[in-house]
């Protein structure tokens, strides 16, 4: 499947890869206001939500765009579930359902961070389609 990728445009594959870690920067600016929010001042807390509603456009159009051109599958799936994680992420810091016994912020955190884990390893996957390496790594085998 990287021998597809990398007939198409390399525009194309380039400008995914700057998108993905431009939202993956962004991210780890929302995590860092999140601490500073909580351990120093909580004035940071507007910075917090600014931000990801500033940057979690990025997933949609991340999102259109591995579908308008041909991407290996694991980085489809690492694509939809940043956008499946981002709107869990919202859905649970908005509705607070009457019937259950904790509120659904509690797994807040932890969907940030899985967000967190999956861009990064979209950044990291994109990358060795934008910069193959002669061989297919240190011990001789390819994981695509």
């Amino acid at each position: 499947m990287i021998a597809e990728t990398t007939r198409q445009p390399r525009f194309g594959i380039v400008g995914f890869y700057v998108v993905t870690v431009l939202f993956n920067i962004c991210l780890s600016a929302q995590l860092l206001t999140v601490g500073v929010a909580y351990f120093e001042n909580p004035s940071w807390w507007q910075a917090h939500v600014w931000l990801v509603r500033g940057y979690s456009g990025l997933s949609l159009i991340l999102l259109v765009w591995v579908y308008r051109m041909t991407w290996p599958r694991r980085i489809r799936i690492l694509t939809v579930s940043m956008s499946v994680l981002l709107g869990l992420q919202f859905l649970t810091i908005h509705w607070h359902p009457p019937f259950l016994p904790v509120p659904l912020a509690i797994v807040h955190p932890l969907l940030g961070f899985s967000v967190f884990l999956v861009s990064s390893t979209l950044v990291h996957r994109v990358w060795r389609i934008v910069s193959p390496r002669p061989t297919a790594d240190f011990l001789g085998e390819n994981d695509d």
